[in-house]
């Protein structure tokens, strides 16, 4: 029989910026297999145009390489993940109150505020801002897409009047026409016309292309 318990978790997140003197606030989520604090450093072209950086990482970590392929190559790197197929409610509900309290923590609720979702992480920032709680004026949904499985009226409700943007390299192997069809058809459902921006790259946060934002 399964069983559930409650019980007080830690979580870390890393920041580029000075709170006090910064004109707005970007949380950025990393995506599969990535860290928060490498994930970070992507965005440091922002750092010096008064933008405060805020990169939590996600609750579960794991080797990228099996036991016997670590031992042949002695490549221990790890990374993290939001979330799996196995007991994904739960995991989203803990990632949900993680990044709230990380916001309630860090965030100046009257700062302009942008959410980026990279990857994987694109489906997280979407789940968690139609959470509800979050302040935020900007949603960037980079080389990743909509989630399918959203409160589509919540959705609506939030996401409308917000600017929605879909950045994604030439490149990217992970997104075709099937995903991009997908895209559209869950946008048309909340009502919403993400514009786009392509640079010429893969599945990489693209320097020059944030500077777009700035």
């Amino acid at each position: 029989m399964e069983h559930r318990i409650n019980f007080e978790f830690s979580g870390r997140y890393h920041t580029l910026g000075d709170k006090n003197s910064s004109r707005e606030t970007w949380i950025v989520l990393h995506g599969y297999g990535q860290l928060a604090g490498s994930f970070i450093r992507r965005f440091s072209v922002l750092e010096n145009h008064g933008i405060r950086i805020i990169a939590p990482e996600a609750l579960s970590r794991f080797y990228m390489q099996d036991t016997e392929q670590r031992m042949k190559s002695g490549d221990a790197r790890v990374g993290a993940s939001w979330m799996t197929r196995e007991d994904r409610l739960a995991d989203i509900d803990n990632y949900i109150a993680f990044l709230n309290a990380v916001y309630a923590r860090e965030v100046d609720p009257a700062s302009p505020i942008t959410v980026v979702g990279f990857s994987q992480g694109a489906a997280t920032a979407t789940r968690w801002l139609l959470d509800g709680k979050v302040g935020f004026s900007r949603l960037i949904l980079w080389a990743g897409i909509l989630p399918p499985d959203i409160d589509f009226s919540r959705g609506k409700e939030l996401l409308t009047e917000k600017d929605i943007v879909l950045v994604y390299g030439t490149r990217d192997p992970f997104l075709n026409d099937a995903r991009f069809t997908e895209m559209n058809l869950l946008a048309e459902k909340l009502g919403v016309k993400p514009r786009q921006i392509v640079f010429d790259g893969e599945h990489e946060i693209d320097a020059t292309t944030l500077k777009l934002f700035v």
